[in-house]
């Protein structure tokens, strides 16, 4: 299946995405650029809770495909994006206790693609990823996740410990990978849970990770400190699907 580029260009293109009702991940306008037009296009993008930011030129020009951006380029979702809720209900649904991803701040493109595939495989209800410092669902994901964005739902949430709060409500428990925590082999793993996975650099942020009910490492016997973030949950959402089996 080939992906269409989605990036959107020129000022009424780009108003225009946004009326309509388009998913924009992102919004770059030209620094100092604050003429009516353009005016009007931020006050969509903060109705929209949309992430803008403020470029120079050149880098308008390395990213225009068409040469006319007019000072805005907006880059759209590839895919639709899901909601928390829907996901519950998918689990309801399926008559399962909820399984979700929480990813914070993955910012590859191949990481959160692996990350959507290994989701569906797993059977996890859905993908939660933060607005601010994550990528999106562009072209490059949709193609890395072979196909699961079209099974597995992905919601974009504002604040992912406030999230997490909410879902904790609810009656969900939340475990996060950290090397300092317990070995998960050792952890109760099932129920409706919630796995969260942060980036290589600097894993899991300490604000969402106190959020959370155990932190779970993967024992590692290498000469090297840390997994790749996707196969970091792949190795944990294989240990909830195997606790889930055994009942």
């Amino acid at each position: 299946m080939r992906y269409e580029q989605h990036t959107i260009e020129g000022r009424n293109a780009v108003l225009e995405a946004f009326r309509s009702g388009k998913t924009i991940d992102k919004l770059f306008v030209l620094d100092g650029c604050q003429d009516g037009p353009v005016r009007t296009i931020l006050r969509e993008a903060k109705k929209h809770d949309t992430m803008i930011q403020f470029v120079k030129k050149e880098r308008l020009d390395q990213m225009s495909e068409t040469g006319h951006h007019q000072g805005v380029i907006a880059q759209a979702a590839a895919y639709e994006y899901a909601t928390v809720e829907d996901m519950l209900e998918r689990a309801r649904e399926k008559g399962e206790a909820p399984f979700l991803l929480f990813l914070d701040n993955i910012e590859d493109p191949h990481n959160l693609g692996a990350i959507i595939r290994t989701a569906n495989l797993a059977g996890a209800h859905g993908v939660v990823i933060p607005k601010r410092r994550a990528v999106g669902l562009t072209a490059t994901v949709a193609r890395v996740s072979a196909g699961a964005l079209n099974y597995t739902p992905v919601a974009k949430v504002t604040n992912l410990g406030n999230t997490i709060e909410e879902l904790k409500k609810e009656g969900m428990w939340f475990v996060c990978a950290d090397m300092g925590g317990e070995t998960m082999y050792n952890l109760d793993l099932k129920g409706p849970i919630g796995l969260v996975i942060g980036n290589e650099g600097e894993g899991v942020s300490r604000l969402v990770k106190e959020k959370c009910d155990f932190v779970a490492s993967i024992p590692m016997k290498g000469d090297i400190d840390s997994l790749n973030a996707s196969v970091a949950a792949g190795v944990l959402a294989f240990e909830i699907v195997r606790q889930r089996m055994q009942g």
